[in-house]
């Protein structure tokens, strides 16, 4: 099985995008970004479908592809925030979770020796939402008159679901199973 194989040059043109993405932020080119993230999110829906419908998964791209997500999804966050588009307290708590997650997934290693991190169909959730958030955000900067601003909830909802998610993590994390004997 190749490494370098459509999956995970999907993956890699994910990350590559993150640096172009930050640029038409910062620069006010807010159609492009929305553009670049439009492709970023369908680079991740197709790298996975075609990973599992041909079977070329890789440890490769089973490390690069939440890696690629994290990158971009916290990148948003963090600009969106500093644009003021997004409350920061839910910057915090999306990059609180991620961080605990990892802490936990090293310490896991550390102590176990191993930390296989089984994915959650809330997690999975999590990013949606996340991903949907920042499409909808960079939307209504686009095309504002057509597109409302989303409503406080929208942003307690996604700040809900990141949380609720990073407890089960925590909490599936800590399950005695992690032992091997």
């Amino acid at each position: 099985m190749t490494v370098l194989n459509i999956p995970n040059t999907l993956t890699l043109i994910r990350i590559v995008i993150v640096p172009l993405f930050v640029i038409a932020l910062l620069y006010g080119y807010y159609r492009a970004a929305l553009a670049l993230f439009v492709v970023a999110t369908l680079t991740d829906f197709l790298d996975g479908m075609i990973a599992r419908k041909t079977g070329q998964k890789t440890p490769l791209g089973a490390f690069l592809d939440p890696l690629a997500d994290k990158v971009i999804l916290l990148t948003s966050f963090i600009i969106f925030a500093y644009l003021k588009w997004i409350p920061k307290w839910l910057v915090i708590i999306v990059i609180s979770r991620d961080l605990i997650l990892i802490l936990g997934w090293v310490l896991l290693y550390i102590v176990y020796g191993t930390a296989k991190v089984e994915v959650l169909y809330l997690g999975k959730i999590t990013i949606a939402s996340q991903f949907i958030l920042i499409v909808y955000t960079l939307t209504s900067i686009n095309f504002g008159p057509y597109v409302p601003q989303l409503p406080f909830e929208a942003f307690v909802v996604v700040g809900l679901i990141t949380t609720i998610s990073g407890i089960q993590y925590i909490y599936r994390g800590l399950r005695p199973q992690h032992v091997q004997q």
